[in-house]
């Protein structure tokens, strides 16, 4: 054995070792939180590179998230050098689709050069698919979008769908999947799902293709594998069903994702599918204390398991976990306010070391204004990005169409933004006229045979647009390009085109906003010297491509910025905390109705949310708090709110109430009260 893979075997405890050498069969890893399955998984890398002699282009590890596959990418980075990870596949499910896709385009019928839709592309479509049948609202394309969505991951093709339709709604669903999918093609384009559903359905009819990859891919890491759904199952099964040399590393528990398609029994399938499957837990957890394992123990036994496991941590037991009642959500957002407060102050903690985890966004609204009372400084995740908004990147796609005309994502998602009368019909039959020329969509608008495959009033429709875009081009060569691109926008009436869209005046003009800061940047991004921000005297329509350029890149960093671990308290809901740790976490909203959440209730799915309260309480290293009001305000009105019954499902020695006369320790109580003066007191000083 290597040294340095004898090295990093040592550092890991007896159960990490046998998932590092079980290398010869399937094998299941079942991580419990905070168990280092990340460090296994690295290991195994570097252990079937340098110990196993596999070739690194040979193996494949999976994950969910861009972030989790760049953690790993790096990690493994420094255990293999110089050219012994070359050609390693570490990528998120969806990527190493779109390889496929890439690698297949023959097969699958595409041109170099495909368009990969976003969801917002995709709502467009859809938008102008269902409204040639009738005006229909967001809600009503929403629904439609997440019908296809769901029969895309169920590996449900346009033909089932129509067969298999048991009510009016699924067939007006299924006619437009069916047009949906037939207009994707036409545009050279696939959307997010297709990059799972692709592969796999390519995969399972054309054994050729089949056996091209499974030569290309010998072992595969599937991390968070609780998470994946039927096509990304398949998509497993399909390239490792010959060799069967793969692991899987995920946990029951932990699956709290089934609204996005998520499927924890793909476990039992697992297992059914290869019955040589080695089963390893990983249970010693190196995060949290001993009184928090127990909790969280002790609520996800009352989930049915198909394998049990018992998380143990050598952290010791640490301090009870506290159930702070408070009188309505207003006293619940000051105490946690005022506490995190006091206790940075009495423990000399940093900021970042503080994480408040909530069931929904809204509940952090009004922790944000005591927050900012209290002038803590604070992050909220989840926040729109300024470069996803939909009014961004209809003017981004202007640009982009501007300095490159051939740009055919561009083309398709402004064509008829605003409104020009020019239907998805009409786009079918010039996408389907201009893969025949071998050009592009913009250019196929000016070319005479196009009279022959569309109407006149389609033809000359799209001429007056085509028309319109290379005037704006002109004036951009002619001299100031940011004054053409203003000119732009109000000669198309972008603004009026916002308010008709927009559910309110203010937020039209909230969006315009946004669009007229965009063009700022823009020019503020031409005048200066990226090299060293002096000022520059060239505006020239060269720049302008360079320039927007720079604003994409802008936005990737600042999103990557998002995840810095700048010092503010992290606010957070329970989905969004997953994968991470905090030293001291607050658990908001521990009633029913919020947690669990008032549908699961409904449609009998408590226990994911079960596992969501679970996800929650293994996020704490060190203390935990769970708070909870005994009024809400719902529809202007107060609501009495009831104790979660989670509450009543952990163990009571492990809990020190507070706000609750029938619990409550007097002597302690008043040791908090002093405690709180003496640390503003403190902060006064």
């Amino acid at each position: 054995m290597t040294p340095s893979i004898a090295g990093r075997l040592a550092k890991l405890n007896p159960r990490q070792q046998e998932a590092v050498r079980a290398i010869d069969g399937p094998c299941l890893v079942l991580a419990g939180a905070g168990s280092g399955k990340t460090s296994v998984i690295t290991t195994k890398i570097a252990y079937l590179v340098q110990e196993c002699g596999m070739s690194a282009r040979r193996i494949a590890a999976v994950t969910f998230t861009n972030k989790a596959a760049r953690e790993m990418k790096e990690r493994v980075g420094k255990m293999l050098q110089g050219r012994q990870g070359h050609g390693l596949t570490v990528s998120t499910f969806h990527t190493l689709g779109l390889n496929i896709i890439r690698g297949e385009l023959k097969t699958l019928g595409y041109k170099p050069g495909f368009s990969l839709f976003d969801p917002e592309d995709a709502k467009a479509l859809l938008r102008d698919l269902m409204n040639k049948d009738a005006q229909v609202d967001a809600e009503a394309i929403n629904q439609v979008q997440g019908i296809i969505s769901n029969w895309k991951n169920d590996l449900v093709l346009p033909g089932q769908a129509l067969s298999h339709a048991g009510s009016e709604d699924e067939l007006f669903a299924a006619r437009v999947y069916e047009a949906y999918v037939r207009h994707l093609k036409a545009y050279n384009a696939v959307d997010f799902d297709d990059l799972i559903l692709l592969p796999v359905t390519l995969l399972r009819d054309d054994p050729e293709a089949l056996a091209r990859w499974r030569r290309k891919i010998h072992y595969m890491l599937v991390d968070e594998y609780q998470d994946t759904n039927v096509s990304q199952y398949q998509l497993v099964r399909l390239l490792m069903a010959e060799r069967q040399t793969f692991t899987v590393v995920g946990d029951d528990d932990q699956s709290i994702y089934a609204w996005r398609g998520a499927r924890p029994e793909n476990l039992v399938t697992l297992g059914e599918d290869f019955p040589r499957l080695n089963v390893i837990k990983l249970e010693q957890n190196y995060r949290s204390t001993g009184t928090i394992l127990r909790a969280a123990n002790t609520l996800i036994s009352n989930n049915p398991h198909v394998y049990e496991k018992t998380l143990w941590s050598e952290m010791g037991q640490g301090e009870a976990i506290r159930v702070v009642v408070n009188r309505h959500e207003e006293a619940e957002a000051e105490r946690v306010a005022s506490e995190i407060l006091t206790r940075r102050i009495k423990e000399r903690a940093e900021w970042r070391d503080f994480a408040v985890l909530y069931r929904g966004n809204f509940q952090a609204r009004l922790l944000e204004l005591k927050l900012q009372h209290y002038q803590i400084p604070y992050k909220l995740s989840g926040g729109t990005s300024f470069f996803s908004r939909n009014e961004i990147k209809d003017a981004m796609a202007y640009l982009r169409l501007l300095i490159n005309p051939a740009d055919d994502n561009a083309f398709l998602r402004i064509v008829n933004v605003p409104r020009r009368e020019i239907g998805p019909t009409t786009l079918e039959k010039l996408a389907n006229y201009a893969t025949e020329r071998g050009g592009s969509l913009f250019a196929a608008c000016q070319e005479m045979g196009l009279a022959e495959q569309l109407p006149t009033r389609a033809v000359e429709r799209l001429g007056r647009f085509t028309h319109f875009i290379e005037g704006v081009r002109r004036r951009m060569d002619g001299g100031d390009a940011i004054a053409a691109i203003r000119e732009m926008l109000r000669e198309m009436d972008y603004e009026a085109w916002l308010y008709q869209n927009a559910s309110a005046p203010t937020i039209a003009e909230r969006r315009m906003a946004n669009v007229w800061t965009l063009v700022d940047q823009l020019e503020k991004s031409m005048q200066a010297d990226p090299e060293d921000n002096t000022a520059s005297t060239d505006t020239e329509t060269d720049d302008v491509e360079a320039a927007i350029s720079r604003l994409v890149l802008r936005d990737i960093l600042e999103q990557q910025a998002e995840e810095d671990d700048s010092d503010r308290v992290q606010l957070l809901t329970m989905h969004a905390s997953k994968g991470l740790e905090f030293p001291h976490v607050y658990l908001m909203g521990l009633e029913e109705e919020l947690l669990p959440h008032r549908n699961a209730i409904e449609v009998g799915t408590v226990e994911e949310e079960r596992r969501l309260a679970y996800v929650g309480i293994t996020r704490a290293r060190r203390t935990l708090t769970l708070t909870l009001a005994r009024q809400r305000k719902a529809y202007g009105e107060l609501m009495d709110c009831t104790p979660s019954r989670f509450l009543d499902e952990l163990p009571e020695d492990a809990l020190e109430w507070e706000g609750r006369a029938d619990r409550e320790d007097p002597e302690k109580k008043q040791a908090r009260g002093q405690d709180a003066i003496a640390g503003l007191r403190s902060l006064l000083g």
